[in-house]
C-alpha cells in the first residue's frame, strides 16, 4: 500500500472514504495520480477549483501574496481585505461583508446576525426561528447541520441548534405556512447542491421574498456551492430577480484557499456591534489578496458569457446521455452545475467513472453530480461525456 495512504489510515480521523491513489499534480481540468494516471476533474474539489489547477492568475497571486504579511489577525487593518470587501459589495446587493473561513462558518454567522437583527432592530426576543428546506445542505457545524435536511448528517449529533423548521423545497404553500411572525430568517440555496442539484422554480424565491417581507424575516441565500460563477451568472440568484438580505459564499472564492464570506444589507449590518462576532484567521492579507485576483477573473462579463456558452454545450451532451442510457432518467442544473438522475446507485457510476479516468461526485443516492472547472473547453467536455458514457454503459 502507498505510504501516504498508510499514514492517512493510521493517523487521520476516518471520516472520508477515499480512493486508493494519491493526487500529486494537476494542470487545467486534469489531475495526475502517483501512478501517473491522468483524471479529468469533474468535481473541482467540490466546486472549489473554478479556474482549474495551476491557473496563471492563481499562481501569480500566490507569489505576490507570499511576499507580504501572511497573517495579521482582525485586530489590525489590512488592505487586501478592505479591497476585496469593496469588490464583493460593488458586484452585488450588499453594503457590508464579514469574512469567514468556510461555507459552514459563513452560515453560522448568518444565523447569528439574523437573530441579533430580530432582537436589536425589531425588539423581538421571541423571533428566533429559522426556516430551511427539504434537500438542503448548509454545513457540518452545529448550527449549519441543524438547518441541513438530510437526517443522516443531523441525527447522530442531536440535540443540535434548536428553532429550525423545514418546509418543502419548491412548494410555495409549504414555505408560506412555515414562515411565521416568529421566524427570524429563511435560508435557501437558489440551486441545491448536495440535495440533488435541484434549481429553485422561477417563482419560488420571489414567493419566499414576499413572505419574508410580510413577517419581518430576513432572507438568506446560501450560494456556497452555486455562487461566484458556477451557474453561469456571478450570483446564482440573479436570473430570479430576487435579492436577499444576507448571502453566504465560500468554495471558489479564494482559488482553493479557505475563505467564506457573509454579504449583507446595511440594515443587517447596523444591528451588529463590535464584539458580536469574530474570527482569528478570516480575511487575512494572504488569502484576501489571492481571492481578489480570483474574484476579478470570475466576475468578468466576458468570462461569465463564455461559461454560459460552454455550459449550453455541456447540457446538450448530457441530454444525449439521457436518450442513450436507460439508467439515466433526467438531467437538471445550470451553468457548470449538473445532476444526472439515475435508476442505479450513483456511487456505482462514480466508481465506474473513476476507472475511466473521470472524477465525479454523487448528490444523494441516485444523483450523479458534475461540477467541472469553469474553464473546461468544449473538447474537454467531449472527453468528460465520453468517459461518463462508458461508465454508464458499464453499470447499466
Amino acid at each position: 500500500m502507498n505510504e501516504t495512504i498508510m499514514l492517512e489510515k493510521q493517523y487521520v480521523l476516518q471520516t472520508y472514504n477515499r480512493p486508493d491513489f494519491v493526487i500529486i499534480g494537476g494542470d487545467g481540468v486534469w489531475l495526475v495520480a502517483d501512478d501517473r494516471t491522468r483524471y479529468l476533474d469533474g468535481g473541482s474539489g467540490i466546486a472549489v477549483n473554478a479556474l482549474g489547477h495551476g491557473h496563471p492568475v492563481v499562481r501569480a497571486a500566490l507569489k505576490e501574496a507570499a511576499a507580504a504579511p501572511i497573517h495579521l489577525s482582525n485586530l489590525y487593518h489590512n488592505a487586501p481585505m478592505a479591497q476585496l470587501a469593496r469588490d464583493l459589495c460593488e458586484s452585488s446587493f450588499a453594503a457590508r461583508v464579514f469574512f469567514a473561513n468556510s461555507g459552514s462558518e459563513a452560515n453560522e454567522g448568518a444565523f447569528k446576525f439574523a437573530r441579533k437583527y430580530a432582537r436589536a432592530v425589531l425588539n423581538r426576543t421571541d423571533k428566533t426561528g429559522i426556516v430551511a428546506f427539504s434537500g438542503s445542505f448548509h454545513g457540518r457545524s452545529m448550527g449549519a447541520v441543524a438547518a441541513t435536511a438530510t437526517e443522516k448528517y443531523r441525527a447522530p449529533f442531536e440535540p443540535v441548534m434548536p428553532g429550525v423548521t423545514f418546509a418543502a423545497f419548491n412548494n410555495i404553500a409549504s414555505a408560506r405556512a412555515a414562515i411565521t411572525k416568529k421566524t427570524c430568517a429563511v435560508i435557501v440555496e437558489p440551486v441545491q447542491g448536495e440535495g440533488g442539484v435541484t434549481p429553485a422554480d422561477d417563482d419560488f424565491l420571489a414567493a419566499i421574498r414576499r413572505r419574508c417581507d410580510e413577517t419581518g424575516a430576513l432572507l438568506i441565500f446560501d450560494e456556497v456551492q452555486c455562487g461566484v460563477g458556477r451557474t453561469g451568472t456571478l450570483w446564482a440568484h440573479e436570473p430570479f430577480g430576487v435579492q436577499p438580505d444576507i448571502m453566504t459564499v465560500a468554495k471558489p472564492l479564494a482559488g482553493g484557499l479557505p475563505m467564506g464570506a457573509i454579504l449583507m444589507t446595511q440594515a443587517v449590518a447596523d444591528a451588529i456591534q463590535p464584539g458580536d462576532h469574530g474570527s482569528t484567521f478570516a480575511g487575512g492579507p494572504f488569502v484576501s489578496r489571492v481571492a481578489r485576483a480570483v474574484f476579478s477573473t470570475l466576475s468578468q462579463a466576458e468570462f461569465l458569457a463564455d461559461v454560459r456558452h460552454r455550459s449550453d454545450y455541456l447540457e446538450r451532451k448530457l441530454r444525449w446521455l439521457v436518450k442513450h442510457h436507460p439508467t439515466v432518467t433526467d438531467v437538471r442544473g445550470r451553468g457548470m452545475m449538473w445532476g444526472l438522475l439515475t435508476t442505479v446507485p450513483a456511487a456505482n457510476i462514480v466508481a465506474a467513472a473513476q476507472e475511466q479516468g473521470l472524477l465525479i461526485l454523487s448528490a444523494g443516492a441516485n444523483v450523479v453530480r458534475l461540477l467541472p472547472p469553469l474553464v473546461i473547453s468544449e473538447a474537454e467536455i467531449d472527453v468528460l461525456t465520453e468517459k461518463l458514457s462508458l461508465a454508464l454503459a458499464e453499470v447499466g
